[in-house]
């Protein structure tokens, strides 16, 4: 009798299993469903989210191209303006250096015009008349000057017209002439031209080589005696010049060719010594060692 309760129970429990699993298994289902609406409503946020991003670096993209393109043409128009003031500074440069040309030019006529204009002439005092001096001489009587008085001097002559070159004519332009005549072999005309610009430019800076070259024509022309002392005048009046050394080795040539070693031998050694760093100097060591070979 005791089994019967039992066995009731466990029927009914058997019989009510099926169904608390059923109901536990939809419980799971409807939990799923409701995790994937709610991850699908997530990925709809993200979704628009991410698009909201994308248009906002969209527009972000587009703001700094436009500001690149700015950037780009500011550079360009500062470059233009930049080209435009170098282009500018160099047409100043160029006016500049043009203007400095002809103030150099203008300055050398100047002095050559002030050189060339002669001093003027003393203006003789005229004689003091007598008659006046003397009411009581006689008209047209000589006049003679009372004992003891100074006697009138007489008219002073005017000093020789230094030599002068033509209106225009620059130190350098008489320079170049004359050098030309040189270098096309006519010494002569060379000679002369190198005197003229020594005598009208004492002071040139090219007064020195004007007279070296005076030396070197004469030389050339095989008047080794008056190229001596046109090297002599280089050595004596332009002591401190580049001119010295050449002069001091081509006097020693002349001497050679005057046959008088002992002089040239002179010549060269003062070049040694003196300005041992020139080329003159390297020339004059050859020379003297040839000399002293022939002894």
């Amino acid at each position: 009798m005791k089994r019967l309760p039992i066995l009731a129970l466990s029927a009914v429990l058997l019989a009510a299993w099926p169904v608390r699993s059923e109901a536990a298994a939809n419980k799971e289902h409807l939990q799923m469903m409701a995790d994937i609406r709610m991850l699908q409503e997530q990925t709809q946020q993200l979704q628009l989210a991410l698009g909201g991003l994308t248009e906002t670096l969209k527009a972000i993209t587009a703001k700094l191209d436009a500001q690149a393109d700015l950037n780009r043409k500011g550079f360009a128009d500062q470059k233009l303006l930049v080209d435009n003031v170098a282009d500018g500074v160099r047409v100043l440069r160029e006016k500049l250096d043009d203007s400095n040309v002809r103030l150099s030019s203008l300055t050398q006529e100047v002095d050559a015009l002030r050189q060339s204009i002669p001093p003027p002439a003393p203006v003789p005092v005229p004689p003091v008349d007598q008659t006046l001096a003397n009411p009581g001489a006689p008209a047209g009587a000589a006049a003679t000057p009372p004992a003891g008085a100074p006697t009138e001097p007489a008219a002073a002559v005017p000093p020789a017209t230094p030599p002068s070159v033509l209106a225009g004519t620059t130190p350098q332009r008489l320079y170049d002439e004359a050098y030309g005549d040189y270098t096309a072999g006519r010494f002569g005309l060379a000679v002369t031209g190198f005197e003229t610009y020594i005598k009208t430019f004492p002071r040139s800076e090219l007064a020195d080589d004007a007279q070296l070259n005076i030396g070197a024509a004469l030389q050339l022309e095989g008047k080794y005696q008056d190229a001596v002392t046109a090297f002599d005048k280089v050595i004596v009046n332009y002591p401190g010049s580049n001119s010295v050394p050449q002069a001091l080795y081509k006097r020693g040539a002349c001497y050679e060719a005057l046959q008088q070693p002992d002089r040239a031998k002179q010549s060269y050694q003062l070049v040694i010594k003196n300005f041992p760093d020139s080329d003159a100097s390297f020339l004059a060591k050859q020379a003297l060692e040839r000399l002293n070979k022939q002894d």
